[in-house]
Protein backbone atom coordinates (compact mmCIF):
# COMPACT_ATOMS: atom_id res chain seq x y z
CA UNK A 1 0.00 0.00 0.00
CA UNK A 2 2.72 2.50 -1.07
CA UNK A 3 0.19 5.00 -2.90
CA UNK A 4 0.04 8.24 -2.14
CA UNK A 5 -1.58 11.21 -2.85
CA UNK A 6 0.00 13.60 -6.13
CA UNK A 7 0.69 17.21 -5.00
CA UNK A 8 -1.50 19.72 -6.68
CA UNK A 9 -1.90 23.09 -6.79
CA UNK A 10 -5.19 24.22 -6.57
CA UNK A 11 -7.00 26.77 -8.93
CA UNK A 12 -8.40 28.55 -5.85
CA UNK A 13 -7.45 28.79 -2.35
CA UNK A 14 -9.40 28.04 0.73
CA UNK A 15 -9.43 31.63 1.60
CA UNK A 16 -11.31 32.07 -1.68
CA UNK A 17 -13.09 29.41 -2.00
CA UNK A 18 -16.71 29.66 -3.89
CA UNK A 19 -19.94 28.05 -2.76
CA UNK A 20 -20.96 27.57 -6.65
CA UNK A 21 -23.69 24.55 -7.95
CA UNK A 22 -22.24 24.98 -11.13
CA UNK A 23 -18.38 24.57 -9.89
CA UNK A 24 -20.39 21.43 -8.59
CA UNK A 25 -21.96 19.83 -12.17
CA UNK A 26 -18.95 21.30 -13.95
CA UNK A 27 -16.70 18.34 -11.66
CA UNK A 28 -19.69 16.02 -12.65
CA UNK A 29 -18.25 13.75 -15.46
CA UNK A 30 -19.30 10.52 -15.96
CA UNK A 31 -18.03 7.44 -14.34
CA UNK A 32 -16.26 4.77 -15.73
CA UNK A 33 -18.59 1.44 -13.78
CA UNK A 34 -16.77 -1.14 -15.14
CA UNK A 35 -13.61 0.52 -13.50
CA UNK A 36 -15.23 1.14 -10.33
CA UNK A 37 -15.92 -2.34 -9.76
CA UNK A 38 -12.95 -4.23 -10.90
CA UNK A 39 -10.28 -1.49 -8.71
CA UNK A 40 -12.92 -2.14 -5.72
CA UNK A 41 -13.31 -5.89 -6.13
CA UNK A 42 -9.38 -6.13 -6.75
CA UNK A 43 -8.74 -3.69 -3.52
CA UNK A 44 -10.91 -6.01 -1.70
CA UNK A 45 -8.77 -9.35 -1.86
CA UNK A 46 -5.68 -7.39 -0.30
CA UNK A 47 -5.19 -8.75 3.01
CA UNK A 48 -3.83 -7.40 6.39
CA UNK A 49 -1.42 -10.35 8.64
CA UNK A 50 -0.68 -10.12 11.95
CA UNK A 51 0.87 -7.03 13.24
CA UNK A 52 -0.52 -4.89 10.56
CA UNK A 53 -4.10 -6.92 10.90
CA UNK A 54 -4.53 -5.62 14.52
CA UNK A 55 -3.47 -2.26 13.84
CA UNK A 56 -6.19 -1.93 11.50
CA UNK A 57 -8.54 -3.51 13.45
CA UNK A 58 -8.15 -1.26 16.42
CA UNK A 59 -8.12 1.95 13.90
CA UNK A 60 -11.43 0.96 12.37
CA UNK A 61 -12.88 0.78 15.88
CA UNK A 62 -11.28 4.24 16.36
CA UNK A 63 -13.40 5.22 13.34
CA UNK A 64 -16.57 3.97 14.62
CA UNK A 65 -20.00 5.70 14.26
CA UNK A 66 -21.86 3.37 17.33
CA UNK A 67 -25.47 3.54 16.10
CA UNK A 68 -28.61 3.70 17.41
CA UNK A 69 -31.66 4.49 15.47
CA UNK A 70 -34.83 2.37 16.26
CA UNK A 71 -38.42 4.13 17.33
CA UNK A 72 -37.79 1.69 20.46
CA UNK A 73 -34.76 3.11 21.64
CA UNK A 74 -34.68 3.63 25.78
CA UNK A 75 -32.30 5.64 28.00
CA UNK A 76 -30.90 2.23 29.35
CA UNK A 77 -29.87 0.69 25.82
CA UNK A 78 -28.51 4.15 25.19
CA UNK A 79 -26.45 4.18 28.07
CA UNK A 80 -25.46 0.95 27.82
CA UNK A 81 -24.66 1.98 23.98
CA UNK A 82 -22.21 4.68 25.38
CA UNK A 83 -20.28 2.56 27.90
CA UNK A 84 -19.73 0.13 24.98
CA UNK A 85 -18.57 3.13 22.95
CA UNK A 86 -16.36 4.47 25.68
CA UNK A 87 -14.65 1.28 26.69
CA UNK A 88 -15.11 -1.55 24.16
CA UNK A 89 -13.48 -4.32 25.77
CA UNK A 90 -13.08 -3.36 29.45
CA UNK A 91 -10.14 -6.39 30.40
CA UNK A 92 -8.05 -4.89 27.33
CA UNK A 93 -7.08 -0.88 27.48
CA UNK A 94 -5.44 -0.78 24.33
CA UNK A 95 -8.49 -0.89 22.69
CA UNK A 96 -9.54 2.69 21.62
CA UNK A 97 -12.73 4.64 22.17
CA UNK A 98 -15.28 4.35 19.37
CA UNK A 99 -15.22 8.19 17.35
CA UNK A 100 -18.86 8.89 18.38
CA UNK A 101 -22.21 7.60 19.40
CA UNK A 102 -25.41 8.07 16.69
CA UNK A 103 -29.01 8.53 18.28
CA UNK A 104 -32.24 10.71 17.40
CA UNK A 105 -32.30 14.33 18.94
CA UNK A 106 -34.26 13.72 21.64
CA UNK A 107 -31.78 11.92 23.18
CA UNK A 108 -28.78 14.26 22.63
CA UNK A 109 -28.78 15.97 25.87
CA UNK A 110 -28.70 11.97 27.59
CA UNK A 111 -25.46 10.98 25.44
CA UNK A 112 -23.89 14.48 25.93
CA UNK A 113 -24.32 13.39 29.80
CA UNK A 114 -23.10 10.10 29.25
CA UNK A 115 -20.09 10.46 27.10
CA UNK A 116 -18.95 13.76 29.25
CA UNK A 117 -15.07 13.49 29.00
CA UNK A 118 -14.77 10.88 26.72
CA UNK A 119 -13.40 12.34 23.71
CA UNK A 120 -16.57 9.66 22.01
CA UNK A 121 -18.74 12.71 20.09
CA UNK A 122 -22.19 13.12 19.72
CA UNK A 123 -23.74 12.63 16.68
CA UNK A 124 -27.43 13.29 15.82
CA UNK A 125 -29.32 12.15 12.67
CA UNK A 126 -31.80 15.42 11.98
CA UNK A 127 -33.48 17.03 8.74
CA UNK A 128 -36.65 14.56 8.47
CA UNK A 129 -34.44 11.40 8.83
CA UNK A 130 -34.66 8.92 7.22
CA UNK A 131 -36.84 10.21 4.20
CA UNK A 132 -35.69 13.73 4.33
CA UNK A 133 -39.53 14.43 3.33
CA UNK A 134 -40.30 17.46 5.41
CA UNK A 135 -40.33 21.57 5.10
CA UNK A 136 -36.75 23.24 5.67
CA UNK A 137 -37.92 25.20 8.11
CA UNK A 138 -38.70 22.16 10.07
CA UNK A 139 -34.74 21.05 8.66
CA UNK A 140 -33.30 24.09 9.87
CA UNK A 141 -35.12 23.78 13.87
CA UNK A 142 -34.50 20.46 14.03
CA UNK A 143 -30.64 20.67 13.19
CA UNK A 144 -30.70 24.03 15.87
CA UNK A 145 -31.77 22.31 18.61
CA UNK A 146 -29.83 19.25 18.51
CA UNK A 147 -26.78 21.35 17.96
CA UNK A 148 -28.47 23.17 21.27
CA UNK A 149 -28.90 19.78 22.83
CA UNK A 150 -25.30 19.25 22.94
CA UNK A 151 -24.97 16.93 19.24
CA UNK A 152 -20.81 17.77 18.07
CA UNK A 153 -22.10 16.30 14.29
CA UNK A 154 -25.19 16.29 12.38
CA UNK A 155 -26.24 13.24 10.02
CA UNK A 156 -28.57 14.81 7.43
CA UNK A 157 -30.20 13.37 4.52
CA UNK A 158 -30.86 15.36 1.17
CA UNK A 159 -34.25 15.21 -0.62
CA UNK A 160 -33.26 12.61 -2.77
CA UNK A 161 -36.76 13.43 -4.53
CA UNK A 162 -35.59 16.72 -5.51
CA UNK A 163 -32.27 15.60 -6.88
CA UNK A 164 -33.84 12.94 -8.89
CA UNK A 165 -36.44 14.95 -10.57
CA UNK A 166 -33.10 17.48 -11.46
CA UNK A 167 -33.84 20.15 -9.02
CA UNK A 168 -30.35 20.47 -7.54
CA UNK A 169 -30.10 24.18 -6.72
CA UNK A 170 -32.73 23.24 -3.82
CA UNK A 171 -30.42 20.18 -2.89
CA UNK A 172 -27.27 22.35 -3.19
CA UNK A 173 -29.46 25.41 -0.86
CA UNK A 174 -31.07 22.57 1.61
CA UNK A 175 -27.55 21.29 2.54
CA UNK A 176 -26.10 25.06 2.76
CA UNK A 177 -29.05 26.06 4.91
CA UNK A 178 -28.29 23.38 7.41
CA UNK A 179 -24.74 23.61 7.52
CA UNK A 180 -25.29 27.54 8.63
CA UNK A 181 -27.76 25.98 11.21
CA UNK A 182 -25.19 23.36 12.33
CA UNK A 183 -22.73 26.40 14.05
CA UNK A 184 -20.16 24.65 15.35
CA UNK A 185 -20.94 21.18 14.72
CA UNK A 186 -19.50 19.47 12.32
CA UNK A 187 -21.92 17.76 8.87
CA UNK A 188 -22.22 15.31 7.83
CA UNK A 189 -24.56 14.83 4.59
CA UNK A 190 -26.10 11.29 3.70
CA UNK A 191 -26.93 10.79 0.25
CA UNK A 192 -28.80 7.95 0.22
CA UNK A 193 -26.78 5.96 -2.73
CA UNK A 194 -28.90 2.82 -2.94
CA UNK A 195 -31.73 5.63 -4.34
CA UNK A 196 -29.52 7.27 -6.82
CA UNK A 197 -29.43 4.69 -9.41
CA UNK A 198 -25.73 5.10 -10.97
CA UNK A 199 -22.46 5.99 -10.40
CA UNK A 200 -22.71 9.39 -12.07
CA UNK A 201 -25.58 10.06 -10.05
CA UNK A 202 -23.55 9.43 -7.04
CA UNK A 203 -20.80 11.80 -7.83
CA UNK A 204 -22.64 14.54 -9.06
CA UNK A 205 -24.54 14.30 -5.20
CA UNK A 206 -20.88 13.94 -3.35
CA UNK A 207 -20.09 16.80 -5.50
CA UNK A 208 -22.99 19.28 -4.87
CA UNK A 209 -22.97 18.16 -0.91
CA UNK A 210 -19.05 19.08 -0.65
CA UNK A 211 -19.85 22.49 -2.33
CA UNK A 212 -22.50 23.36 -0.43
CA UNK A 213 -20.20 23.07 2.77
CA UNK A 214 -20.70 19.41 3.91
CA UNK A 215 -18.13 18.09 6.36
CA UNK A 216 -18.29 14.65 5.52
CA UNK A 217 -20.86 12.88 2.88
CA UNK A 218 -22.21 9.69 3.73
CA UNK A 219 -23.32 6.62 1.71
CA UNK A 220 -26.45 5.88 3.43
CA UNK A 221 -29.25 5.98 6.09
CA UNK A 222 -29.05 2.24 6.73
CA UNK A 223 -33.13 2.05 6.42
CA UNK A 224 -32.86 1.57 2.72
CA UNK A 225 -32.44 -2.27 1.29
CA UNK A 226 -28.98 -1.13 -0.58
CA UNK A 227 -26.86 0.68 1.74
CA UNK A 228 -22.75 0.92 1.70
CA UNK A 229 -20.49 -1.07 -1.18
CA UNK A 230 -17.16 -0.72 -2.27
CA UNK A 231 -17.47 0.11 -6.05
CA UNK A 232 -19.78 3.61 -4.49
CA UNK A 233 -17.47 4.11 -1.35
CA UNK A 234 -14.22 4.48 -4.03
CA UNK A 235 -16.91 6.72 -6.45
CA UNK A 236 -17.35 9.13 -3.45
CA UNK A 237 -13.76 9.24 -2.44
CA UNK A 238 -12.66 9.47 -5.96
CA UNK A 239 -14.92 12.92 -5.89
CA UNK A 240 -13.68 14.42 -2.48
CA UNK A 241 -9.41 13.25 -3.76
CA UNK A 242 -10.83 15.69 -6.82
CA UNK A 243 -12.15 18.41 -4.80
CA UNK A 244 -9.03 18.05 -2.45
CA UNK A 245 -7.19 19.17 -5.64
CA UNK A 246 -9.54 21.91 -6.38
CA UNK A 247 -10.08 23.69 -3.16
CA UNK A 248 -7.68 22.49 -0.73
CA UNK A 249 -10.26 21.49 1.66
CA UNK A 250 -10.44 18.29 3.20
CA UNK A 251 -13.34 16.16 3.17
CA UNK A 252 -14.68 13.32 5.12
CA UNK A 253 -16.03 9.93 4.18
CA UNK A 254 -18.51 7.52 6.12
CA UNK A 255 -19.90 4.23 4.42
CA UNK A 256 -23.01 3.16 6.65
CA UNK A 257 -25.22 0.79 6.55
CA UNK A 258 -24.14 -3.80 6.19
CA UNK A 259 -20.65 -3.04 7.15
CA UNK A 260 -20.90 -6.19 9.51
CA UNK A 261 -17.78 -7.85 9.74
CA UNK A 262 -13.82 -7.11 10.25
CA UNK A 263 -13.27 -8.41 6.65
CA UNK A 264 -15.65 -6.19 4.46
CA UNK A 265 -14.36 -3.39 7.45
CA UNK A 266 -10.74 -3.98 6.39
CA UNK A 267 -11.54 -3.63 2.50
CA UNK A 268 -12.47 -0.48 3.06
CA UNK A 269 -10.08 0.55 4.80
CA UNK A 270 -7.40 -0.60 1.95
CA UNK A 271 -9.86 1.22 -0.77
CA UNK A 272 -9.06 4.47 1.08
CA UNK A 273 -5.61 4.44 1.91
CA UNK A 274 -5.00 3.21 -1.45
CA UNK A 275 -7.41 6.32 -2.87
CA UNK A 276 -6.72 9.01 -0.52
CA UNK A 277 -3.57 7.90 1.26
CA UNK A 278 -2.06 8.14 5.26
CA UNK A 279 -3.79 11.50 5.38
CA UNK A 280 -7.03 10.48 5.66
CA UNK A 281 -6.46 7.52 7.38
CA UNK A 282 -8.27 8.96 10.83
CA UNK A 283 -11.37 9.27 12.39
CA UNK A 284 -11.42 13.19 11.52
CA UNK A 285 -11.77 12.27 7.34
CA UNK A 286 -12.79 9.01 7.76
CA UNK A 287 -16.15 7.24 9.83
CA UNK A 288 -17.78 3.87 9.65
CA UNK A 289 -21.07 4.20 10.71
CA UNK A 290 -22.51 0.67 12.83
CA UNK A 291 -24.61 -0.86 15.09
CA UNK A 292 -22.95 -4.09 14.91
CA UNK A 293 -19.47 -4.16 13.49
CA UNK A 294 -17.53 -4.07 16.51
CA UNK A 295 -18.32 -7.21 18.62
CA UNK A 296 -16.78 -8.89 15.05
CA UNK A 297 -13.78 -6.88 15.31
CA UNK A 298 -13.03 -7.05 19.49
CA UNK A 299 -13.23 -10.98 18.47
CA UNK A 300 -11.20 -10.19 15.56
CA UNK A 301 -8.43 -8.73 18.25
CA UNK A 302 -8.54 -11.57 20.49
CA UNK A 303 -8.28 -14.21 17.91
CA UNK A 304 -4.79 -12.77 16.59
CA UNK A 305 -3.57 -12.26 20.13
CA UNK A 306 -4.73 -16.17 21.32
CA UNK A 307 -5.12 -17.84 18.59
CA UNK A 308 -8.66 -18.98 19.02
CA UNK A 309 -11.77 -17.33 18.45
CA UNK A 310 -13.66 -16.19 21.45
CA UNK A 311 -17.83 -16.68 21.71
CA UNK A 312 -19.39 -13.63 20.98
CA UNK A 313 -20.76 -14.04 25.01
CA UNK A 314 -17.36 -13.24 25.69
CA UNK A 315 -18.95 -8.98 25.08
CA UNK A 316 -21.68 -7.09 25.48
CA UNK A 317 -24.48 -6.57 22.87
CA UNK A 318 -24.26 -3.43 21.03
Amino acid sequence: MSETLVAHTPIFTPASFRRSLADALEMAHGVDAVAAEERAASLAKRSLKKESKVWGLKTIISMIDLTTLEGKDTRGKVWALCQKAMRPDPSDHEIPHVAAVCVYPALVPFVKQALKGSGVKVASVATGFPSGQTFIEIKVEETQQAVAAGADEIDMVIDRGAFLSGDYQKVFDQIAEVKEACGPAHLKVILETGELANYDQVRKASLIAMFAGGDFIKTSTGKAPTNATLPVTLVMLEAIRDFHHLTGKRIGMKPAGGISNSKLALAYLVLLYETMGPEWMTPDLFRFGASSLLNDLLMQIRKERTGAYQSGDYFTLD
